[in-house]
């Protein structure tokens, strides 16, 4: 069992560290598989017989392993990057229960003990610390290691260690609420403050136990087989998420890792599988795409083709950047198309695990390109839940898996928000059937365009979420929030005073309205809305008369309710955490 002080001392970030360093191993394997390939396809041009025939079958099995060790990777950076996650919010969450143990009166002791009355600072040869003092012991050894040992920060597979740690644990609640009754000192509130304490070693203890348990898997697997062929059969295309995920359920581990390495264009983008596959497939399939442009550029002289290879080459780069980023929280690509203007899903933390999932639908112009932007949006709101509540644990999923508007008139039109409403369905309803424990709370914001995309497949199609949220709308396809599928109560919306989208009447006034608001008169000029409340795609889900409920915005425009300053931004997070 983890101790109070093994969980006040551990780093989340050494964790973080060590599952970057095994995931930045597929950079040296894959120089080592690309020089086998060069040295194989030399042997070929120059040399035949039955000897260069195994000679070439040889190298071939070889690159063969060495593609295998993929996904593994991947696996070993997960595993370590959950439990970092976990840790945090185990760590946040004793840090509220002693500072419930400050505001009650509850001695700590540098073992987790409380008593009902504070205790007088007698030096560390007593072993005890008083209030406020009591969370910060200084025991010998490092972070939480895996199987419950204090222990430094895990061994850089660069330098031929192996790594310990892992990620699970209980989502949900805040063990440092209110003494909710009794006096300063009182049973009561050494009895709140001892259960606030047991929660958050028990959530540390959890996430290190199912750790050593997955990393204990990945290490027979190197000895017996990373991959095995699962047997035949797979769900229909039309299969519910849950069908698929209860498929998934029989799989074993090698089973898995097989599909993901030879059909990650099935399990990459399918609802139902869980977040870990998905991210791994993805990841292979964009190293796989950007390698093809790399090779296509090669053999492209200069001019308008290269130029465009080198375009596209640049967008995929900055997607592959943000998933190779250090920092916490970790992101994963549950989606991947670079076909057209291109569309991904990206998740900041594992939506698997978190028990508060916020998924935002972005609006016009957004493609691959604007993957990187797009997702700093829901990086903001996320940074605000965790500082509101930094005992929870939340996901912020950037949902571009349609094709927006391009032009103004395309977003004069609901065809594309129609369209797109089958797969948000879908998506919604994969993140139900893949989420372990109970069920998280699951929150969709839209914005703009984003947001009709929203309501037309709420409207159409049902969506599995507990609260719908709307920023900047021109309207989301229906006149009343019952209408959607949700409580009235579940449905909010804010739209700031100067938002552009407030000049749009009928849809043949969207240019003059947009040049408008971009004049010195825009500030004023939303006087002149009508009465009516009309959007284009139905009433302003910001009137009171929608029938759903608003949280307020500054006057900061259509796209910046995401700027630090806004309180949009706060509204936003506080839905998201059901506040």
């Amino acid at each position: 069992m983890i101790g109070y002080a093994q969980l006040w001392s551990a780093s989340p970030g050494d964790w973080d560290a060590a599952g970057v360093a095994w995931r930045g191993v597929d950079a040296p394997v894959g120089r080592r598989r690309a020089g086998l390939a060069d040295r194989a396809a030399a042997l070929r041009a120059g040399w035949s017989g039955g000897a260069a025939t195994a000679a070439g079958g040889r190298l071939d099995g070889l690159q063969s392993e060495l593609a295998t060790i993929l996904p593994a990777l991947v696996e070993v950076d997960q595993v370590l990057a959950e439990f970092a996650g976990r840790l945090r919010v185990a760590k946040a969450r004793l840090a509220e229960a002693v500072a419930l143990a400050d505001r009650t009166g509850v001695a700590v002791d540098r073992h987790g003990g409380v008593r009902a009355a504070p205790l007088l600072w007698r030096g560390p040869e007593a072993g005890e610390l008083p209030v406020g003092v009591g969370a910060r012991p200084s025991p010998t050894g490092g972070g939480v290691g895996a199987g419950g040992q204090a222990r430094g920060p895990a061994p850089d597979p660069r330098a031929g260690g192996s790594a310990a740690g892992g990620g699970a644990g209980a989502g949900g609640g805040n063990g440092a609420a209110g003494a909710g009754g009794g006096g300063v000192g009182s049973p009561v509130a050494v009895g709140h403050v001892a259960a606030a304490l047991r929660e958050a070693l028990a959530l540390a203890d959890a996430a290190d136990r199912e750790a050593a348990s997955r990393l204990a898997e990945l290490s027979g697997a190197a000895r017996t087989g990373w991959v095995e062929r699962p047997p035949p059969g797979r769900p229909a295309d039309d299969a519910t998420a849950a069908t698929v995920r209860a498929w998934w359920a029989t799989l074993t581990p090698p089973q898995r890792r097989w599909l993901v390495l030879h059909e990650p264009t099935r399990i990459g983008p399918r609802d139902g599988v869980p977040t870990s596959a998905r991210d791994q497939a993805n990841r292979l399939l964009l190293a796989g795409h950007r390698e093809a442009l790399l090779t296509a550029r090669r053999a492209t002289p200069g001019g308008r083709g290269r130029r465009r290879i080198d375009a596209a080459l640049a967008v995929l780069d900055g997607l592959a950047g943000r998933l190779a980023a250090t920092s916490p929280p970790r992101a994963y690509l549950l989606g991947f198309d670079p076909r057209g203007d291109g569309r991904a899903i990206v998740a900041l933390g594992n939506p698997d695990r978190a028990g508060r999932v916020l998924t935002y639908v972005p609006g016009m112009t957004s493609d691959l390109a604007d993957v990187p932007g797009e997702l700093g949006r829901a990086a903001r709101v996320q940074a605000r839940c965790a500082a509101i509540a930094p005992g929870a644990e939340t996901a912020a999923v950037l949902w571009l898996d349609y094709d927006a508007p391009d032009f103004l008139p395309e977003a004069s039109s609901s065809t594309q928000a129609r369209d797109a409403g089958p797969a948000l369905h879908r998506f919604q309803e994969g993140l139900r059937a893949t989420h372990d424990g109970p069920p998280a709370r699951q929150t969709v914001l839209g914005h703009s365009y984003g947001s009709l995309v929203v309501g037309s497949a709420a409207r159409d199609h049902g969506l599995a979420a507990d609260a719908l949220a709307f920023v900047g709308s021109p309207g989301v396809g229906v006149d009343r929030a019952g209408a959607l599928g949700l409580p009235p109560q579940q449905v909010w919306s804010s739209t700031a005073g100067d938002d552009v989208i407030r000049l749009v009447e009928p849809p043949r006034e969207l240019a003059g309205r947009a040049v408008l608001a971009a004049s010195p008169l825009a500030s004023a000029a939303w006087l002149l809305r009508p009465d009516d409340h009309q959007l284009w795609f139905g009433h302003d889900p910001s009137d009171p008369g929608f029938g759903g409920r608003t949280f307020p915005s500054g006057r900061y425009g259509h796209t910046s309710y995401w700027e630090p300053g806004n309180p949009a931004l706060d509204g936003m997070a506080r839905i998201v955490l059901g506040r």
